[in-house]
């Protein structure tokens, strides 16, 4: 990740953003509940390279972790001038990494650095103001999280780009969280409610026939959650129900 027009900031400034951003990147990475302890960073002043262990965890990372940047970032220039916003930059790409003497050194780390310093990002978030974020999946992470099925993303939030950066040249998949690909705005889906027919007394104890009173349905008190990891589920409730109620 790479803070977007850090060197026009005063020195205040970027001392801030050089304290905030580790802050910001560590609130997203609890939310999408990773381990961001297990991360080895190299820390760059506006940027962070990030090598995370293949735990099994890269389709949260692509998906989860982004969407808690996205509000975490939200949160943090909303308190702000626009000019004192913070906008990153990101890209991901997965393999084998070398830890060196004066970092990490291989050409999984040369592939990311490359994406992240490519024109199609700059120009994405130049297009559009309103942004905090554009991400760059390589072709690879996109197409083993993505593509194969395991996030909530789908080829509709992302547009194919050519990456040309020094050496490098590559196809690779642009998203930037909160606009479609053809740069309109997205906004939050709203549903009209249904008709609801009348509602039946319930001091009664018995339904009209006779028959034990069922106890009434209301779709609009149930909460889903998805679970990644082990959960404590002591004095919690769960109910199932079929077609039959």
């Amino acid at each position: 990740m790479d803070a977007m027009s850090y060197g026009r900031n005063n020195d205040r400034r970027q001392s801030e953003i050089q304290h905030d951003l580790p802050r910001i990147t560590a609130r997203a990475a609890a939310g999408a509940g990773l381990d961001r302890s297990r991360w080895q960073i190299q820390r760059k002043g506006d940027e962070e390279l990030a090598v995370l262990p293949m735990d099994g965890t890269e389709p949260r990372l692509v998906d989860d972790f982004i969407r808690h940047l996205v509000s975490e970032l939200g949160q943090y220039n909303s308190l702000r001038t626009p000019e004192a916003r913070m906008r990153l930059r990101a890209a991901l790409h997965h393999g084998p990494v070398e830890l060196a003497d004066n970092g990490f050194a291989g050409s999984t780390v040369v592939t990311t650095a490359r994406l992240l310093s490519s024109r199609p990002l700059y120009d994405a978030l130049k297009a559009n103001e309103s942004a905090d974020l554009a991400v760059l999946l390589s072709d690879d992470v996109y197409r083993s999280t993505v593509a194969g099925g395991h996030t909530t993303l789908s080829a509709a939030d992302f547009q194919r780009v050519a990456v040309q950066e020094k050496e490098y040249e590559a196809g690779a998949w642009l998203r930037v969280p909160g606009v479609l690909t053809n740069g309109s705005q997205s906004a939050p889906a709203t549903a009209a409610p249904a008709a609801q027919p009348p509602q039946q007394p319930r001091d009664s104890g018995a339904a009209a026939d006779g028959a034990p009173a069922r106890t009434e349905y209301r779709g609009e008190r149930i909460n889903v959650n998805n679970f990644h990891a082990p959960v404590d589920a002591q004095r919690a409730v769960f109910g199932f129900g079929g077609d039959g109620g």
